[in-house]
């Protein structure tokens, strides 16, 4: 990786317009959140050595969920704007002095491979340069009445996306100029660089990469999500672990009290581990026994989230969506209906999933068998995933 690269992704807007608790960019999607989704782009490309994001005070604990086991560098506190947030990532990143500078909204999730690899030749190439769009539509000025004043030429106007790239140590000195001035009200990190004199260049942008702003974008952007994947996989998964010592098991990363624990090398979490086979599965990609060996010490006493969520990060490596995972867990004891909303929460919750696309049942054996005779708990489950074609043929 090029340390000469790097990457602030400014996520410290609360973004509640798009509905919900949370701010936008920590939304449930099928594909993770949009937080996640970005940072990820950016840690995957080969080009940047460094991803800085910028967060707000109060999502410390959110922002750390969401981006558990990500290569990222600690994140930063925003300011009260935009702009402000921005100058908090680029003094964060001072220190190794990067060539180029990526800045990023973490509300846009989709932009591609290529599109950072473009804006990042834009910015060695010019020094300054922001991807934009042409516009199909005649655009119209009206006054304050709502009368039109003007057709404007729509030839010499553009729609203007993120990433936006530039040099380092100039982006730097212009944020820094304008915060000693106390201006505060740029719209974007090129406009504060044309009033700092920087000539700013266009690249081509994407039309599919777009800032998720209300309810609707996010319904539009699953359903793009999901069209785009038409090769579905189903994967199946197996798990059983015996009852030993101990005073509770863990279920689906829920831990229930219970007179005996589970067996096993990591938390013995019977579901998570029957879960990252069956989406293991779905891509052909092995088992957990293959990813995480028994006879590594170092996944002796493991919480098996972390086995799901490798499964989930391959899933994403490759363009994927989960689309559904269904889960029957098989035990006379504890009884599982008290804690069976805590487990599909928490399996959602982990796979960045919404709660309607996680299933879970729980059956007895009718006393026959191992799990019949308490010696043990089992789990089945089936993971639906959507690919791009020719992904891994």
């Amino acid at each position: 990786m090029e340390s000469s690269v790097a990457a602030v992704v400014v996520a410290a807007g609360r973004g509640l317009r798009a509905g919900g608790a949370v701010p936008k960019q920590y939304r449930s999607l099928t594909a993770g959140s949009p937080i996640r989704q970005v940072l990820s782009a950016f840690i995957q490309h080969e080009a940047i050595g460094a991803v800085q994001a910028v967060i707000h005070p109060d999502d410390a604990a959110r922002f750390a969920q969401a981006c558990d086991g990500l290569d990222i560098l600690p994140a930063v506190m925003g300011g009260t704007t935009r702009q402000a947030s921005v100058l908090a990532g680029l003094e964060a990143l001072s220190d190794r002095e990067p060539q180029i500078v990526l800045v990023h909204d973490a509300a846009r999730p989709f932009a591609s491979k290529a599109l950072i690899s473009r804006s990042i030749a834009a910015a060695k190439h010019s020094g300054a340069a922001i991807p934009a769009l042409l516009l199909t539509d005649t655009v119209k000025a009206v006054d304050a009445a709502g009368v039109v004043v003007e057709t404007l030429d729509r030839n010499r106007l553009r729609t203007v996306q993120t990433p936006q790239a530039f040099a380092f140590k100039p982006l730097l000195a212009a944020h820094r100029r304008a915060a000693a001035e106390g201006l505060a009200n740029f719209s974007d990190d090129a406009a504060l660089a044309e009033w700092a004199g920087l000539m700013v260049t266009v690249f081509e942008g994407e039309s599919g990469n777009v800032k998720l702003t209300t309810t609707d974008d996010f319904a539009r952007a699953e359903s793009a999500a999901f069209g785009a994947l038409g090769d579905v996989r189903t994967g199946s998964g197996y798990d059983v672990h015996a009852f030993g010592d101990g005073d509770h098991v863990m279920v689906g990363g829920v831990s229930i009290a219970h007179e005996r624990g589970l067996i096993g090398h990591s938390d013995a979490d019977v579901v998570l581990h029957a879960l990252t086979d069956a989406i293991l599965g779905a891509l052909a990609e092995g088992d957990i026994g293959v990813h995480f060996p028994p006879s590594d010490p170092q996944w002796r006493g493991a919480s098996s989230d972390r086995f799901l969520a490798f499964a989930l990060d391959r899933t994403r490596a490759r363009g994927g969506r989960i689309a559904h995972l269904d889960i029957t867990l098989v035990c006379e004891a504890p009884k599982i209906s008290p804690y069976r909303d805590a487990i599909r929460a928490r399996i959602a919750e982990i796979a960045s999933l919404p709660l309607g696309r996680i299933g879970l049942k729980a059956t007895t054996s009718e006393r026959l068998g191992f799990t019949g005779r308490r010696e043990g708990m089992a789990a089945f489950a089936t993971a639906t995933v959507r690919l791009p074609w020719g992904s891994h043929d």
